[in-house]
């Protein structure tokens, strides 16, 4: 009976400790919603904060859905844990300095930010010629991409030798920084330096005149860095200003880059060789060559036909694709039959007016 009633004190005693008031539930509401607007107000929960690029703080989550394990560490921004993650397996990592939302980018290789879309066009590196997505480069892609040529950060970290020509060359902005090291102040030539420039050999000053100056080298001596990461964005004509001396053109050889002082091996040198080659046969067409031989009423006429008959082809070809159907070599004569028959017609009305 002792025990029965020691054991029912004790289960008393621990609901008593478990019971809160209502006063209790409030005060302890008030500070999780202070705790929580002190972590939460300095962050935009409707806007995603990657336009933003590295914010100074802000409040991040990891992604447990979609960076399973062994997978890269991501962090989202709030208002992307609200709209893009919604429902999924989230961790709240409280704040962070100097962060960049990472939603959308490579590291959630199958999501795409719902708030702020990062553009995923393919691009070409022009040294390993792999199709890298945007997203992937490490950096921001620069407007007017398609006049420009890409490096990759692999091949720019295989021929480092390449970084000193971006600090000088490369499209400027993007995920990058550029620092300039003090250069060192130039030296007083001695009398000793002066008396062995007079006596050096004449046949050693003729070579050196003949032999262009390393442009490489003097980047180098100027001290302008560039951060090292990412991929380098160039602008048109820059193969023009690597430098051509025979050291450099053995190091360009050995590394298998002597294709970057052809500046025809350029994509847009070919798509302008093609524009050529294909204006020079037009300018040579048969048909062009005909119609210059015809009045400006003839021309028109065979224009405006053209343009029907290019109009009346299309709608005939999208009746098979709303209804699934595959146009055969004979659907295609009946097509021009019709037409014959259409324009035989015409012309026999206009002959009948006549």
């Amino acid at each position: 009976m002792t025990s029965s009633r020691t054991i029912y004190c004790l289960q008393r005693r621990m609901c008593e400790e478990q019971t809160v008031s209502l006063v209790d539930v409030l005060e302890e509401d008030e500070e999780l919603e202070e705790e929580a607007s002190a972590v939460l107000a300095g962050s935009d929960s409707d806007h995603c904060s990657y336009p933003q690029g590295y914010v100074k703080r802000q409040a991040l989550y990891a992604c447990n859905t979609c960076t399973p394990k062994g997978s890269e560490a991501a962090g989202i921004c709030l208002a992307c844990s609200y709209k893009c993650h919604e429902g999924h397996d989230l961790f709240e990592l409280y704040t962070k300095r100097n962060f960049r939302c990472d939603c959308g980018n490579r590291k959630f290789s199958e999501l795409q930010c719902k708030l702020h879309p990062v553009e995923d066009e393919m691009i070409q590196c022009v040294v390993c010629e792999d199709w890298l997505h945007g997203r992937h480069l490490g950096c921001v892609v620069p407007d007017c991409v398609e006049l420009q040529e890409m490096i990759c950060e692999s091949c720019m970290k295989t021929h480092s030798f390449l970084w000193t020509y971006a600090a000088h060359l490369a499209v400027p902005g993007g995920a990058v920084e550029v620092k300039k090291e003090t250069a060192e102040e130039p030296t007083v030539p001695t009398k000793e330096d002066e008396v062995d420039d007079a006596i050096e050999p004449s046949c050693k000053r003729s070579r050196e005149e003949v032999e262009p100056r390393c442009r490489l080298k003097e980047l180098q001596a100027i001290g302008q860095k560039r951060v090292q990461s990412g991929a380098v964005f160039w602008p048109s004509a820059w193969r023009s200003k690597l430098c051509s001396c025979s050291i450099c053109q053995v190091r360009l050889l050995e590394a298998g880059l002597s294709f970057l002082l052809d500046e025809s091996d350029t994509v847009l040198a070919y798509e302008n060789k093609g524009k050529n080659s294909e204006q020079r046969r037009q300018e040579h067409d048969p048909l062009m060559s005909a119609l210059d031989n015809l009045n400006r009423v003839q021309q028109l006429e065979i224009i405006h036909g053209y343009n029907d008959m290019k109009t009346e082809l299309k709608d005939f070809l999208q009746r098979f694709a709303a209804e699934g159907k595959v146009v055969t070599s004979d659907d295609i004569r009946q097509f021009f039959e019709q037409q014959s028959r259409k324009r035989r017609r015409v012309d026999a009305g206009a002959f009948y007016c006549t």
